[in-house]
């Protein structure tokens, strides 16, 4: 598995964690655990999406992630495009 691979699997199982943990949240916004885990890994999955573009171009196409030019979107292999 290549490093792109890699990092996407990575960036998956932080969006899996950080949105079970704000469903978890809705239900139980005083759990002090639950929220440190959750801003823990949402710091850790900001910071893997900035790595992930820098490296392999913009990963949401929804006005999150800047462009360089020429526009690649199309060109580029869709984030659920995989050899898994």
């Amino acid at each position: 598995m290549d490093n792109r691979e890699n990092l996407l699997n990575k960036i998956r199982q932080l969006e899996f964690a950080t949105l079970d943990l704000s469903i978890f949240l809705d239900n139980f916004p005083d759990n002090k655990k639950a929220l440190s885990d959750f801003n823990t890994f949402s710091k850790q999955l900001m910071k893997l999406i900035r790595e992930y573009e820098l490296n392999f171009g913009a990963l949401f196409n929804f006005g999150f992630s800047q462009s360089q030019y020429p526009w690649t979107w199309v060109n580029e292999p869709w984030p659920w495009e995989s050899d898994m």
